[in-house]
């Protein structure tokens, strides 16, 4: 029994840091899904056999700046579809999003106009819109799929939900 459990913990070590890492979210534009100072471990593999999907909790670093930290957010667009942010409601090929978990959106930015997703690139919003440095901003925008360092796919304590996988 106690050889099982060693080598459980010996194997789960070894994947996290040959495949995965973990890395902290900076700031409150994750809540509710995940909070300041929560620690997460990231799937650094799964995008070498997959490609990111929408609803996907990814991990990078904005224009592939190393001296800054890792942004988390949440894909709502993939390569190929149109977004656009009119009167604080997002649209994803012209269709509304109709989800009661988003505050009303009170900056466009520049999602104001129309931004059609080139072959590699993502749009990404934090769960906290009205608190969220993300592609609406000028000096993110919408993000290429070489910038995302991989996928968010366990939390630490935080919450009230302690810990498990990233919805």
């Amino acid at each position: 029994m106690l050889f099982g459990t060693f080598a459980a913990v010996f194997l789960a070590a070894v994947l996290v840091y040959s495949v995965g890492m973990r890395t902290n979210v900076i700031g409150v534009s994750m809540e509710p899904s995940l909070y300041n100072g929560q620690e997460i471990l990231i799937n650094r593999f799964i995008y070498k056999l997959t490609a990111p999907k929408k609803d996907d909790v990814v991990v990078f670093l904005p224009g592939g700046n190393q001296n800054t930290h890792y942004y988390v957010k949440r894909i709502i667009a993939v390569p190929g579809q149109k977004v656009q942010i009119i009167d604080g409601m997002l649209y994803v090929d012209g269709i509304p999003e109709e989800n009661d978990l988003y505050d009303k959106m009170e900056d466009s930015g520049i999602a104001e106009n129309e931004i059609f997703l080139g072959n590699d690139e993502y749009f990404v919003l934090g769960d906290n819109r009205n608190s969220s440095e993300d592609s609406r901003s000028g000096n993110i925008g919408p993000i290429s799929r070489e910038m995302i360092y991989g996928k968010a796919w366990f939390h630490m304590g935080g919450g009230d939900d302690g810990m498990g996988l990233v919805k």
